[in-house]
């Protein structure tokens, strides 16, 4: 009797001590499940430094496979984490590599002059040799800012690429303007007064970010909620410098601007019902690249990695296996 009791305490403690955390500490309970997913994806968290400047990123795998190693970019004011739905439905022996953008989560925090675009692109590419990711062609993959990034990253490292991915890119001239557009439009009349919609300080306005981000409703327990707002607030003064930048004429357009020097094979993959840049931007891209490939979801919001995760992983690696199919049939004619 005693032995069975000490067993029911050591099963029950863990999960008393799960809900105690989950109640009273929610944003260190979810850092926790983060942790958790990358164990069991096998994405290990590491440094990498470049002078004072410091990276961090997850990875798993290594380079030479059968296909090129994946470099992901984020998105405004998520992380390397953002991209764990879609790397558990890439192949295991697939070579990937989850970067937290400049001053986001454990990259080092500068200036102004890193969080534009044209800076972004120059730290990913100081990334990219840090690690010699550079010693052979990588496939980058880049959603919503980090898609913005990842197109001028194109333009300017074509040698570097064996193509790109492109999820909803900010950075475009779209023929019809999202809700967000439209919002932004109005508070710029106002000089960005009051709160920006990407960047909550309540539950409320965070319930209102995930309805302007994803297309299937999203409904998380207030604790849930709470947590990932206690992650988020303490960094909303530099995620509104980020954005100030991001959206200020030097980013606005960038990759707009630079789409006639993409060389690389281009893949885009953008949700239908996208509210933060309008699903129109993917025919500015393909007038302008005729022979990127456009893949439209149905049903899926601005969020796709977290939305059609599933989906989103097999596109990328039917993408990356026609290029080397293709590859090797030219190598072989040649």
């Amino acid at each position: 009797m005693e032995l069975i009791m000490i067993s029911g305490c050591i099963l029950v403690l863990p999960v008393f001590a799960f809900i105690t955390s989950f109640m009273f500490w929610p944003g260190s309970t979810l850092k926790a499940y983060n942790w958790y997913l990358r164990r069991r994806l096998g994405l290990v968290v590491r440094y990498s430094k470049s002078g004072s400047y410091r990276f961090c990123y997850s990875s798993r795998g290594t380079p030479g496979g059968a296909t090129p190693s994946l470099l992901l970019l984020h998105g405004f004011s998520a992380s390397k984490d953002m991209w764990l739905p879609i790397v558990k439905h890439l192949p295991r022996g697939q070579h990937v590599v989850c970067v937290d953008m400049p001053g986001h989560e454990g990259t080092t925090r500068t200036g102004a002059e890193d969080y534009c675009i044209q800076g972004q692109v120059a730290r990913v590419h100081q990334f990219v040799k840090s690690i010699g990711l550079d010693k052979r062609p990588f496939h980058l993959v880049g959603t919503s800012m980090g898609g913005n990034v990842a197109g001028v990253y194109a333009a300017h490292h074509p040698a570097h690429l064996s193509g790109v991915t492109l999820m909803c890119p900010a950075g475009l001239v779209y023929p019809t303007e999202s809700e967000f557009i439209v919002r932004l439009r109005e508070m710029e009349k106002t000089q960005l007064q009051g709160s920006i919609p990407l960047i909550p300080t309540t539950t409320q306005e965070l319930e209102s970010m995930l309805k302007l981000c994803c297309y299937t409703p999203i409904s998380l327990p207030k604790q849930l909620l709470r947590g990932l707002l206690d992650n988020r607030v303490p960094n909303n003064d530099f995620y509104k410098e980020v954005f100030m930048e991001i959206v200020g004429e030097k980013s606005r357009h960038s990759l707009q601007e630079i789409l006639h020097l993409i060389t690389s094979p281009v893949q885009v993959i953008w949700g239908k019902e996208d509210q933060v840049v309008d699903v129109s931007g993917a025919a500015v891209l393909q007038a302008a690249l005729p022979n990127c490939q456009v893949e439209l979801i149905d049903n899926c919001g601005h969020s796709v990695s977290l939305e059609r995760p599933r989906k989103s992983a097999n596109l990328i690696m039917d993408f990356l296996s026609k290029k080397e199919v293709n590859g090797g049939n030219a190598k072989k004619l040649s």
